[in-house]
């Protein structure tokens, strides 16, 4: 449920009317839009009548009821709006979200080693890319594949950071090891295989680190929001959805079937900036260009790609990593297409 403002609602009442709402056993969240003031009510409401609320306060125009199971994800929640997901890095602060320009992410499927991770770092960097992608902790089909080095990949990843001025974001896959990634990720990753671990998603919520939540390989739409729900629920309000492709009948000749059509369904769902892997999602990397400016065209607000100095050596994920070379590419022609939608941010020029 949903309680709209008038505009120009003093604050005095705003409190006054929080309180009261609180005394009824509910939680009332106080949103800021563009417009509008909107208190977000989370507690028992089914029993509640609207027109009761409506009379606290001359000041409330509208008491609305969300229908989703998913409420704080809800658009509804927001009152139609879109939220911004603010991160820092050390080359500033970069904004996720429906009206801001394209967020780039690049990087490895993994951390190999100091020299790799640095030299891919500043080459994405170089091409435009605002974040750096790499596992430290990978978590693969198979317990004889390579499963990243852990903390000691963590290290390599702040030194890249640094190199670079790129903020970071790497995978979190146990509860047990949240603090120590937030302490060097700008960004805290949850992978496809434990979007529905829940007492991760409640850990990682529980942080003030923005939390990239990638879709199941096999979830709905709806599991995927309330997934993110148990995140919003746990006080962390800075989550970005990750489509990464989702398993259908036919994988002869892609890894998985990247969804786009999500991108127009998540925005009369969620108000939660979203992000396209093509990477993951095609799993070749001669496709990673077309879906990644399909993508770009149908509205997303970020893009992840992996990008290995040598693809053919790569410990995971080889054969769906551009080379820098190809992504100096890509990032060409995502120029143009970024630019035709109002959604491309040139690069800032530093002068000798």
């Amino acid at each position: 449920m949903i309680v709209v403002m008038k505009v120009g609602s003093p604050e005095v009442e705003l409190s006054r009317i929080s309180q009261e709402l609180k005394q009824w056993g509910l939680n009332p969240e106080k949103i800021v839009g563009k417009h509008k003031v909107v208190l977000g009510l989370v507690g028992d409401t089914v029993d509640l009548d609207p027109l009761q609320i409506q009379e606290i306060s001359p000041w409330i125009e509208q008491v609305l009821r969300v229908e989703k199971p998913f409420k704080r994800a809800s658009r509804q929640f927001r009152h139609g709006e879109p939220s911004e997901v603010v991160v820092s890095t050390p080359s500033g602060a970069v904004t996720f979200g429906e009206h801001h320009p394209l967020v780039v992410v690049a990087g490895p499927c993994s951390v190999e080693n100091e020299a790799m991770i640095i030299e891919t770092a500043l080459r994405v960097k170089a091409a435009g890319a605002q974040f750096l992608r790499g596992g430290a902790y990978k978590p693969r089909t198979s317990p004889y594949a390579f499963q990243g080095h852990g903390e000691s990949a963590l290290k390599l990843l702040e030194a890249a950071r640094s190199a670079s001025g790129l903020g970071v974001i790497t995978e979190v896959m146990d509860t047990a090891d949240v603090e120590k990634i937030a302490q060097v990720a700008d960004v805290l990753q949850v992978g496809a295989r434990n979007m529905q671990n829940f007492a991760l998603l409640k850990k990682v919520g529980a942080q003030d680190k923005p939390v990239l939540l990638k879709r199941g390989m096999s979830a709905t739409i709806d599991e995927w929001l309330m997934a993110a729900e148990y995140i919003l629920a746990a006080g962390n309000s800075k989550v970005i959805l990750c489509e990464r492709g989702i398993r259908t009948f036919d994988r002869q000749y892609a890894r998985n079937t990247l969804d786009l059509s999500v991108l127009p369904v998540l925005r009369s769902l969620t108000h939660l900036p979203i992000m396209i892997d093509p990477s993951h999602g095609t799993g070749k990397s001669e496709y990673v260009p077309a879906m990644a400016k399909a993508a770009i065209a149908a509205g997303t607000d970020s893009l992840m790609i992996e990008v290995h100095p040598n693809p053919i050596k790569a410990l995971s994920d080889g054969p769906q990593s551009l080379t820098p070379e190809g992504f100096d590419d890509l990032m060409q022609e995502m120029a143009v297409i970024g630019k035709a939608v109002g959604r491309w941010l040139e690069p800032a020029v530093v002068l000798a």
